[in-house]
């Protein structure tokens, strides 16, 4: 049985220029009980992310740019390398790249603890959730 709102008291980051995937991704994590900040833009998010200290963060990779993921992981990162970020992208399926988080290589620069293609159901959302905040 799933625990409804084990994260209380935590703080969630979403950024994505999706506004369907924007909210539905901040109600899946209040639905855990987090509390969810949300940004349409890396403007926006960087904002943010100098101004409030985030327990986890859900990452668009492309939003005005086509690296703006990359740039807001390494600028969480660098603030707080503890901060569990998951990077969400349909880049895979709009080119054809394919990135893989679980090489230290690639970990080295994209900065994201995993990446996870879009079209993501919500139970697999939280499965990665409940792992990175282990």
């Amino acid at each position: 049985m799933k625990k409804k709102q084990e994260f209380k008291g935590k703080k969630a980051l979403v950024v994505d220029d999706d506004q369907d995937f924007l909210e539905q991704t901040s109600m899946i994590m209040q639905s855990l009980g987090f509390e969810t900040i949300s940004a349409d833009s890396q403007k926006k998010a960087e904002e943010l992310i100098q101004s409030t200290s985030f327990d986890i963060a859900v990452l668009d990779l492309m939003l005005e740019n086509h690296d703006s993921g990359f740039i807001l992981s390494y600028k969480l990162k660098k603030k707080n390398p503890e901060t569990p970020v998951i990077m969400v992208t349909a880049v895979t399926a709009e080119t054809g790249l394919v990135f893989d988080s679980n090489s230290a290589d690639t970990r080295s620069w994209i900065k994201a603890d995993t990446l996870l293609n879009k079209g993501i159901r919500p139970e697999q959302l939280e499965k990665e959730i409940r792992r990175l905040m282990k």
